[in-house]
């Protein structure tokens, strides 16, 4: 069988989600578009893990209120471009996690995060600076509260929801 890891997202409101979702859909190269908007927060927990993440994420977002965060701006991907999102509150849990899984983690996911959302993916340099320029003319800013954390199995394309846990209000 092939590894088939534990993928940690942070959820966004409805009104966020759809706004970059509608822009992955319309900038994503289609063929490799297998996904809805997100924040990925962790992009391989080991399998081996399964049932101390699901013990511990909810139990640990149960803990927080829903963090705070700004879209400040784009985030040059290199081939893409993404929403660059701060929140301070949401890097803290990241920590916090990471803490916990201290010893398991890939290389990847064993640094401080740069949140963001993928808007486009794996372009030539030239369609990535038209998008960001495109981008850069609109208003990107705003404020927004995560709602939770969730839970994916990565299936090699679509990812397979395990959970989803709301932070306390």
């Amino acid at each position: 069988m092939a590894f088939e890891p534990f993928i940690v997202t942070a959820e966004l409101p409805r009104e966020i989600f759809s706004w970059a979702d509608g822009l992955r859909r319309a900038h994503f190269p289609p063929e490799r578009n297998h996904l809805s908007a997100h924040v990925t927060l962790f992009h391989a927990l080991a399998p081996s893990l399964r049932e101390e993440v699901l013990r511990y994420l909810p139990r640990v977002v149960g803990e927080y209120a829903a963090p705070e965060a700004r879209i400040t701006g784009l985030m040059d991907l290199g081939g893409g471009t993404a929403l660059r999102i701060e929140s301070p509150a949401m890097s803290a849990l990241c920590e916090d996690i990471a803490e916990h899984f201290h010893g398991t983690l890939t290389a990847q996911d064993n640094h401080p995060k740069r949140l963001h959302v993928t808007v486009q993916n794996k372009v030539d340099r030239a369609a990535a600076i038209a998008l960001q320029g495109e981008l850069a003319a609109q208003p990107i800013e705003r404020q927004f509260r995560f709602t939770g954390i969730g839970l994916h199995l990565y299936k090699g394309g679509p990812w397979e929801p395990l959970g989803r846990w709301s932070f306390r209000r």
